[in-house]
C-alpha cells in the first residue's frame, strides 16, 4: 500500500508538487491543484507524468456534492461536478473519483430518514450509472464512499449497489471509521476490516485512514480522531489492506494541522513496521 496526506507545501509547478509529495515521505497522493500558470492546456498531463516519473499514484479526484439534491439546480450541479471529475481522474490516471452518494435531506452529508429507503437506493443507482455512462471510463472508476448514515453503510448495501449498479466503471472506496456507527462495530473493528476486504478486496481502489473514539458519556457518541488515538484496530487494518492490489493508496484525512498529519504518519508507519508492512 502507499501512505498519503495533504499537501501544505505550496507548489506552482507539477515538478515542485511532486517534490512537496516525496518531502513528506508519500508514495501517493490526491489529484493536485491544477490552477496553475505555465503549463497551457496540458496542466493535466503535465501533473500525470511528474506523477509517473516520481512513483508517485495518484489516488483520487474527489467530486464531493450532493446529486441527490431535492433541490434541483443543486443536483444538476452535483452531476454536473461529478462528471467532469471523473474525467480528470480518467485523464490523469487516477485510481479514482470518489463522492458520497449524497442526501435527500438539508446537510449535503448529513443524516436523513429518506436516505436509507429503497426509493434513494434505486435514485443512487441510477445516479451513478448516469456519471459513469457520460464519461466511460477505461482507467479509473467512479466509487463511493462509505458512511455511517447513508448508502452504502455496510459490505451488505456496498455489494447490493455493486450488483444493481452493474458497470465496469464502478468501484468501492473503503472508510473504515465510516462504518463504524455503533458499539458493536466499534469493538469489533477487526471483524469489520477482514469482512470488508476480504468480501470486495478485488474492487477496492483507494481507502482513507482516521480514528474514531467512543465516548463514555450517554447516549453513543463517536467521534473522528487521529489515528492511534481511538478504537480501529491498525495493526488489522494494516495487514489486511497488504493483501489488496501493492498500489492501493490509503489517505490520511480530517486532521487540523500539518502537525497533527505527521504525528499520525509516525503511528501509521510504526504499526506497518511491526506488522511488517512496507507504506
Amino acid at each position: 500500500m502507499r501512505l498519503a496526506g495533504p499537501i501544505y507545501a505550496k507548489y506552482e509547478t507539477p515538478e515542485e508538487w511532486a517534490a512537496a509529495v516525496a518531502a513528506k515521505g508519500y508514495r501517493a497522493a490526491n489529484a493536485p491543484r491544477m490552477d496553475i500558470d505555465g503549463q497551457g492546456g496540458g496542466v493535466v498531463q503535465a501533473f500525470a507524468d511528474a506523477a509517473k516519473k516520481n512513483d508517485i499514484v495518484i489516488a483520487e479526484c474527489g467530486a464531493w456534492s450532493n446529486p441527490l439534491s431535492n433541490d434541483a439546480k443543486t443536483a444538476q450541479e452535483a452531476m454536473d461536478k461529478c462528471v467532469s471529475s471523473l474525467a480528470l481522474a480518467e485523464e490523469l490516471g487516477a485510481r479514482c473519483c470518489v463522492n458520497i452518494s449524497g442526501s435527500r435531506g438539508e446537510k449535503w452529508d448529513g443524516p436523513c430518514a429518506e436516505d436509507l429507503t429503497p426509493e434513494t437506493f434505486d435514485l443512487i443507482v441510477e445516479t451513478v450509472r448516469a456519471i459513469i455512462d457520460a464519461v466511460k471510463p477505461t482507467r479509473t472508476y467512479y466509487t463511493l464512499e462509505t458512511m455511517p448514515w447513508m448508502y452504502p453503510d455496510s459490505v451488505d448495501s456496498y455489494e447490493l449497489l455493486l450488483k444493481a449498479i452493474d458497470r465496469k466503471g464502478f468501484a468501492v472506496h473503503f472508510d473504515p471509521v465510516n462504518l463504524v456507527n455503533c458499539p458493536s462495530r466499534y469493538f469489533n473493528t477487526d471483524k469489520l476490516i477482514t469482512e470488508f476486504v476480504d468480501r470486495l478486496g478485488g474492487h477496492i481502489r483507494s481507502c482513507h485512514l482516521k480514528d474514531t473514539s467512543l465516548a463514555m458519556n450517554l447516549t453513543t457518541c463517536l467521534t473522528e480522531c487521529r489515528p492511534g488515538t481511538g478504537g480501529l484496530d491498525y495493526p488489522c487494518l494494516l495487514r489486511t489492506i497488504d493483501k489488496l492490489d501493492k498500489d492501493t493508496p490509503v489517505y490520511m484525512e480530517h486532521l487540523p494541522s500539518e502537525e497533527e498529519y505527521d504525528l499520525a504518519a509516525e503511528y501509521i508507519r510504526g504499526v506497518a513496521k511491526n506488522e511488517g508492512v512496507t507504506l
